[in-house]
């Protein structure tokens, strides 16, 4: 089995990249974007002008390098993050290419948390699209600085100064233009270089850019660009500000400094552009990869606590004490199980010891390897800065923290949506159930979006992802990497439940028959919380009425029963529970009789504040050609949508609406049907609702 970023069998012996480099001349980054903005395109150009790979990967012949998974090939996208070694100019460049369907965002999460650095990738006819959004705020919660790439600038449509538009106010940023470009869809032919103030084309079937004089037709607009450029740099720094403002000669030099420190600090995202497909624009885009984004040196150290809860900082040096952490576990059919980390400071060597804090267990490093996709190399040392894959750990998963035992630290684990689509699966026979049971638990491992349990009373495996896409790639990897031929059920939504008002209620558990009994006695009060407030507990009590040591198990039976609602045993949210009153028998009390109290009381009192179903609403985006506007608009009524904008772009309508997830299924070959495959469509997540009475898909 190879899968996201595995490694297999082959190994490169040409790279340069193999080489050991200085920290300060290191850069791992990520291409972020929306599906179909044209990332893997980009890689793929960026490993063949490294000299990375020998030939061009194409997405649409099946051959791209980092999309090496049968899936990825037959289907055209980017499944799972697939990361790569280069180097540009002596410097080293690790490369992470993630996926750009909402399905796939874990993907996304991980790697942008072990990451410095990132590009994003943007289209040059929408712009800022509902993924770019996504991506974009995931890079803000890890404080990823960012450079920005509008791609497909020879599109019909392209237009670089409207992608850019939306970036400043879709997602509320700074871009600024370090080059514009000369021409633009059928008529592109190259950009302009605004800190160097020079012209560079693309001469037909060169991959390499000519330096020209700025065609005299654009000059206005270079003029303008460059002093835009050069105000908002100076912005952000004081001693370019009063040259600026006293009217004296800025140096080039002068103003790359401040700029990359302006991209460092994240107040300034510089926008560069080209057409990956025809190779346009590449090499400058490597270029502002090694001089503005960060090297591991110059993004804040990595921030931990010790065993005791204290905060602990480790400085990217390979001289101070080990901290890395597991982004990734995957299972590869030639070495077994593969463990992902980044390490932030100490170096990792093979055959050394090392402490998993987040489970306190010593184990050996056996083998480390550098990826390049699906081909591996053998290394000794991974030094801080580095992202590796180690063999032989076990008894590790994603989130874990790798460090010297006696010099422990404990880095903020990752942090992943819950899933929102379930499928039921069912072995097609007795031989096969133990088959799938060893499948589910390692795509499980791998996969932290995925979440599996077995129905009790069917008998068949209730599988949990992120949407329709997700569950049926794991569907066809089961087939295909374990040959498990499984039944499939219908798609199930996950509803949730909650309530509409306060109520209060008391529990009381006495079993007295002889000897030792049982006795708790539990008022709790509930009250509604606000959407995503999810689960709160408290205490109005003190130590005087109850003592303390049963109020945690008050608390997890509080949790537990509220993991069964009342109205259809979902899951319970945004409520808090108050613990208003209580009573104990110095010898009948126990843990387990409060715990069992504090469910009792919790489902009378769930009962009586007029619970009720939540259902998951999709942030739905339709990109439709205006003669089939009212069909789909149609559609979308019927399918209880709220219409929230419809924006027209020539014969091109864009509309935005929240959806239920229920009414979404098969959406996809629908629309194309209606449309004649001319209209597509993307959703991700945006909020829980109240379900209406009448529902169907129920887990």
């Amino acid at each position: 089995m190879v899968n996201d970023m595995t490694l297999g069998t082959k190994k490169n012996k040409d790279s340069k990249s193999d080489k050991v480099t200085s920290i300060d001349k290191l850069r791992n980054i990520g291409f972020i974007a929306h599906i179909d903005a044209g990332k893997t395109t980009v890689t793929e150009r960026v490993l063949f002008f490294t000299g990375r790979t020998h030939k061009i990967g194409s997405i649409d012949d099946g051959t791209a390098v980092m999309d090496f998974m049968d899936l990825e090939r037959e289907r055209g996208i980017t499944i799972g993050s697939a990361a790569t070694a280069t180097s540009w100019k002596d410097y080293q460049v690790n490369i992470i290419d993630t996926p750009g369907h909402v399905d796939f965002t874990a993907e996304v999460e991980r790697s942008l948390r072990v990451l410095d650095g990132a590009v994003v990738v943007f289209e040059s006819v929408s712009g800022v699209q509902p993924q770019s959004e996504t991506v974009w705020r995931q890079a803000n919660k890890h404080k990823v600085p960012r450079i920005c790439f509008i791609n497909k600038m020879d599109r019909p449509g392209a237009d670089f100064f409207y992608a850019m538009d939306t970036i400043r106010k879709k997602l509320k940023a700074n871009p600024v233009a370090i080059q514009i470009p000369i021409g633009s869809e059928s008529e592109f032919r190259g950009f302009v270089d605004l800190i160097n103030n020079q012209a560079f084309v693309y001469e037909e079937d060169s991959v390499e850019p000519k330096l020209i004089e700025i065609p005299k037709e654009i000059e206005e607009n270079v003029q303008r660009y460059r002093a835009e450029l050069i105000e908002k740099v100076a912005e952000t720094d004081d001693s370019l500000m009063e040259k600026y403002l006293e009217d004296l000669s800025i140096d080039i030099s002068d103003i790359k400094i401040a700029l990359r420190k302006a991209v460092v600090d994240m107040k300034i995202f510089p926008v560069l552009c080209g057409s990956a497909l025809k190779n346009k624009g590449v090499h400058h885009l490597l270029d502002a990869i090694v001089d503005y984004l960060p090297s591991p040196l110059e993004v804040p150290s990595i921030e931990g606590t010790d065993l005791k809860g204290s905060k602990v900082i480790r400085e990217s040096k390979n001289d101070e004490p080990l901290s890395a952490l597991v982004f990734k576990v995957v299972t590869d059919e030639h070495v077994g199980r593969l463990v992902y980390v980044r390490v932030y400071s100490g170096s990792l060597e093979t055959g050394s010891k090392i402490l998993n804090v987040s489970m306190n267990k010593t184990q050996r490093i056996g083998r480390l390897l550098k990826m390049h996709a699906d081909e591996r190399k053998e290394i000794t040392v991974a030094n801080s800065g580095d992202i590796v894959a180690v063999v032989g750990l076990k008894n590790v998963a994603t989130g874990n923290t790798l460090s010297d035992a006696g010099k422990e630290i404990l880095l903020e684990s990752i942090s992943f949506p819950d899933p929102v689509l379930s499928v039921a699966l069912e072995a097609q026979s007795r031989s096969e159930q133990d088959k799938l049971g060893i499948a589910l638990s390692k795509l499980l491992e791998e996969d932290p979006t995925l979440k599996s349990e077995t129905d009790q009373e069917s008998g068949q495996v209730v599988l949990a992802g992120m949407g329709e896409l997700h569950l049926d790639v794991i569907v066809e990897r089961i087939k295909r990497e374990f040959n498990i031929e499984a039944n499939v059920g219908s798609p199930k939504v996950a509803y949730r439940e909650s309530i509409k008002k306060q109520s209060t209620a008391q529990g009381k558990f006495i079993r007295q028959s002889g000897g030792r009994g049982q006795y708790g006695d539990v008022t709790l009060r509930l009250e509604p919380l606000e959407s995503g407030s999810g689960l709160i507990f408290e205490s109005e009590i003190t130590g005087a009425t109850l003592p303390k040591e049963y109020w945690a198990p008050i608390e997890k039976g509080f949790n537990e029963a509220a993991s069964s609602g009342v109205v259809d045993g979902y899951p319970v949210v945004d409520v808090k529970a108050v613990l208003i009153d209580a009573s104990f028998h110095e010898v009948d009390s126990s843990e387990v009789a409060f715990k069992i109290a504090a469910s009792m009381a919790f489902k009378d009192a769930a009962n009586k504040a007029n619970p009720y179903i939540l259902e998951p609403v999709m942030d739905m985006e339709i990109v439709t050609p205006e003669e089939f506007l009212g069909e789909v608009l149609s559609d979308l009524k019927s399918r209880r949508a709220q219409i929230s904008s419809m924006e027209g772009d020539s014969d091109i309508q864009v509309i935005k609406a929240f959806v239920p997830l229920a009414e979404t299924f098969q959406y996809a070959t629908l629309l194309r049907s209606k449309t004649t495959g001319r209209a597509s469509f993307t959703q991700q997540l945006d909020h829980y609702a109240p379900a209406p009475p009448k529902k169907e898909n129920k887990i």
